[in-house]
């Protein structure tokens, strides 16, 4: 791992334990174990480090929560694998997120005070949702779910559980806490299949 690679990931781990406003450089600098002049070889201030962890982030995530989705022919079950995915492979990875769920950090702590980063961090959410409601539907048209689920607020329900799941989790790190947590939503899931 070059050196911009290991301040990226520093500064991601100590995003999910501190948030971005309560990092400081110095805090990277010392973690990732390098000097002013090293961190500015590579980032142009601590802003456009967040770009670059938020990017760094996203591939995480996307590598650990799809992982085996297009293995899985029926929408809702690529739904439940993606929170098996969610709640086994990302909220529990505490080498990348010892926090936590990074976007739910990010997103509640720059929300007043950064609105434009915290913006960033929303476009994420908002396709999350869409790809959600895009097999939720998919799910109904083939009849996997009931005729009378309202896709829309299943997707609700489901962004609303996990985020609320990944709160808790940061909180108490219990697995067995959100082991339930992510299997009330698989098994509610369940339930609307005719």
């Amino acid at each position: 791992m070059n050196l911009k690679e290991r301040i990226i990931h520093e500064s991601l781990k100590l995003f999910s334990l501190k948030g971005f406003l309560s990092t400081s450089i110095s805090d990277i600098l010392e973690a990732a174990n390098t000097s002013k002049g090293g961190f500015y070889n590579h980032f142009a201030s601590k802003e456009n480090l967040f770009f670059e962890v938020l990017d760094e982030a996203r591939r995480i995530w996307r590598e650990k929560c799809l992982l085996g989705l297009d293995e899985v022919e029926s929408p809702v079950g690529k739904i439940e694998k993606f929170l098996e995915n969610y709640r086994d492979r990302y909220l529990k990875d505490s080498e990348d997120f010892p926090g936590g769920c990074v976007f739910v950090t990010l997103s509640v702590e720059l929300d007043d005070q950064r609105p434009h980063l915290s913006e960033e961090v929303n476009k994420g959410f908002i396709r999350f949702k869409a790809m959600i409601k895009r097999l939720l539907d998919e799910g109904k048209e083939s009849g996997e779910l009931r005729s009378d689920v309202s896709t829309s607020a299943l997707t609700e329900m489901l962004f609303a559980g996990m985020v609320g799941t990944s709160v808790i989790y940061g909180v108490d790190k219990s697995a067995d806490s959100l082991d339930r947590s992510i299997n009330t939503l698989i098994d509610y899931l369940e339930e609307l299949k005719p």
